[in-house]
């Protein structure tokens, strides 16, 4: 995994995103402290006030202010100042899409699960996204709505194993339809990426397994420039 200090992004962000990992258990007190979601906009903080357990309304402020520190310092300008909108949808066009920075300076995504939020910045389009591991049952029941070549694959893994590798192929097609902006609005049968060790190649796009504690399963996905595509063909 491509990991960065804060306010600083990759030589080449055009090939590789900054990621950074957030344990929740480790800034969650800070984050109900007096002032702590100053920074936040009113939707935010109308959004966080929504959760009814606190371990959930912990993992979005924990996760929301995380970003808007990040950028904040990208972009030099205070945390509170970011503005963040919505990108049209690519698939209904409504303006429900994928997260952005008004004008594009940069681009970020972000994804919590669990004790773990995961932030991605890039000078290009790019989705992450990580997952606890299935129950068994729960993987199994959830086969059906992948990709035909995807459930061939999770079908030959042992039981003990599904969970894992049933996550590494989620977080892969999450992170790619949230780089694309689609989001869920394509079905997850469309997009093969793949439930083997390697992630399958995709045209304009670089798909890669992050290193995560174990139980969690993440991946990024980053849109290619036309130099990048050339060289992967």
């Amino acid at each position: 995994m491509t990991t960065a200090a804060s306010g600083t992004m990759d030589p080449d962000p055009t090939r590789c995103p900054a990621v950074h990992v957030v344990r929740v258990s480790e800034h969650a007190f800070g984050a109900r402290a007096p002032g702590a979601l100053e920074p936040l906009s009113a939707e935010e903080r109308e959004r966080a006030a929504m959760f009814v357990h606190e371990p959930d309304r912990d993992r979005y402020l924990v996760a929301h202010l995380a970003l808007r520190r990040e950028l904040g310092v990208l972009l030099g300008v205070a945390p509170g100042e970011v503005r963040i909108a919505r990108a049209d949808c690519p698939v209904c066009g409504g303006p429900h899409g994928r997260p952005r920075v008004p004008g594009d300076p940069l681009h970020f995504s972000l994804s919590h699960a669990g004790d773990l939020v995961l932030l991605a910045f890039a000078a290009v389009p790019v989705g992450v996204d990580v997952e606890e591991y299935p129950a068994v049952r729960t993987a199994a029941e959830t086969l059906g709505a992948l990709h035909p070549r995807e459930q061939s694959e999770l079908g030959e893994v042992g039981e003990a194993a599904l969970p894992a590798a049933f996550a590494r192929c989620w977080t892969r097609k999450e992170a790619y339809l949230k780089g694309t902006g689609s989001g869920l609005g394509e079905d997850p049968s469309v997009t093969y990426v793949s439930a083997l060790d390697k992630p399958a190649a995709l045209p304009g796009w670089r798909l890669t397994d992050l290193p995560v504690p174990a139980g969690y399963a993440a991946a990024s996905a980053l849109r290619l420039t036309r130099s990048d595509d050339a060289r992967t063909r």
